[in-house]
């Protein structure tokens, strides 16, 4: 049989009980800890490994007695809550260790239980740490004495030595139990960064749904309004709109809907946006429906337009439509130039709007781009895609939007 025919054999027969024990959960692991090692300490055909242990004591040895297997017992079996019960399975087991050496029973394998109880409560203990250490201690020094008293040959050099092993047990636990803390807490501001980063997304296209759809319908109805006796067919044609405009608010509020419900069952956003989000073959009818709320538009596509990715559309949809909403709200009536320039490797879109008419209008605009959720919300899209956004005023008074977005057209 080769080596490698030997591993394989070895894995298929440890694969199943390797399974078993990553499945089981912390007190049925520990309890076979804790019943292997009293095992070991008390079954003489185990006499070679039962002789090793911890030893301070050093006096006269007694025969075993029920009382050692006893205090055997009680250094090991606790060892099946030590990480349910750190704390009371360290003085447990350090008083039996404690009371073992004191009675000057011969060393046993047992003893190390006190090492692996240190660890454990370094490791999981999570709150009144400073005063178990305190006990452990204080409790130390007290044994230190009272072995002393009993002749113990031990110095003072002995016993800070010994104590300096149990501490690194309690260190190396402790230093487990940082790791595990600072990933636990790595771990939770992720999910508290992603959350964060999800609900400036709703916000992001709540706005951009709601905001540019409710900005025509109140110009639509304040037109309305001002015609609605002396042109009442022109008052109608306004409501007309008004209508259509609350339609098309509730169609894309549906769609957003479905594409967070899409994103919350672990879907792919990908596919959910694709063939119903806003997209540039919609533009046209953007445009229209600003048309309608009396903004005058002039809208070029130059280039041959391709398909792009679902964000790559979807973000170029937001420039015109962010860029037409401001210019309704701060420029109402100002001539406006939409054009979208297609290439092989990059989308490039520019929006200008001239010089309102009201004194209110470029100071309107100036401070929009401050702060909110539009401008600001909007760069945050085009970085998203690896573009740029530049909005600001002109030199004539004017305000311009320009993005530039690279993107490969999807081949058919």
């Amino acid at each position: 049989m080769t080596v490698r025919q030997m591993m394989l054999s070895r894995q298929q027969l440890l694969g199943p009980v390797s399974d078993w024990w990553r499945t089981r959960g912390a007190l049925t692991t520990d309890g076979v800890v804790a019943v292997g090692a009293a095992a070991v300490a008390l079954v003489p055909a185990l006499a070679t490994l039962s002789t090793v242990g911890a030893q301070i004591a050093d006096l006269p040895q007694r025969p075993p007695s029920l009382w050692s297997v006893g205090l055997i017992l009680a250094q090991t079996l606790p060892l099946a809550v030590r990480r349910r019960r750190p704390a009371v399975c360290l003085v447990v087991v350090a008083g039996a260790f404690a009371v073992h050496q004191a009675m000057g029973f011969s060393t046993t394998f047992a003893s190390l239980g006190l090492y692996l109880a240190l660890y454990s409560a370094g490791a999981h203990q999570g709150c009144r740490r400073l005063r178990l250490v305190g006990a452990m201690t204080g409790a130390y020094g007290v044994l230190a004495v009272a072995l002393d008293r009993l002749g113990s040959p031990q110095g003072v050099a002995d016993y800070l030595a010994f104590y300096l092993a149990l501490a690194a047990s309690w260190i190396l636990g402790s230093t487990v139990r940082g790791r595990r803390v600072g990933e636990v807490q790595r771990r939770r501001l992720v999910v508290e960064e992603a959350a964060a980063a999800e609900r400036a997304r709703i916000a992001r296209e709540l706005h951009d749904v709601v905001t540019h759809h409710v900005t025509a319908m109140v110009v639509q109805s304040d037109a309305a309004q001002v015609v609605l006796t002396s042109a009442p067919d022109k008052a109608a044609e306004g409501l007309s709109a008004v209508s259509d405009t609350g339609r098309t608010a509730l169609k894309e509020l549906r769609l957003l809907l479905g594409v967070l419900e899409a994103t919350a069952d672990k879907a792919p956003a990908g596919p959910a946006l694709q063939g119903r989000a806003p997209a540039l073959g919609r533009l046209e009818d953007l445009v229209a429906q600003t048309r309608r709320s009396g903004q005058p538009i002039e809208f070029r596509e130059l280039g041959t337009r391709h398909e792009h990715s679902a964000d790559v559309e979807l973000a170029a949809y937001r420039v015109v439509q962010e860029a037409l909403t401001n210019a309704l709200k701060h420029a109402a009536g100002s001539p406006t130039r939409v054009v979208v320039e297609h290439s092989a490797t990059l989308l490039d879109i520019t929006v200008t709007t001239d010089r309102p008419t009201r004194a209110t209008g470029p100071l309107a605009v100036e401070e929009s781009t401050a702060g909110g959720r539009g401008l600001p919300g909007l760069r945050a899209r085009i970085q998203m895609v690896s573009g740029q956004l530049k909005a600001g005023l002109r030199a004539d008074g004017g305000f311009e939007v320009h993005a530039t977005i690279p993107s490969v057209p999807i081949q058919e």
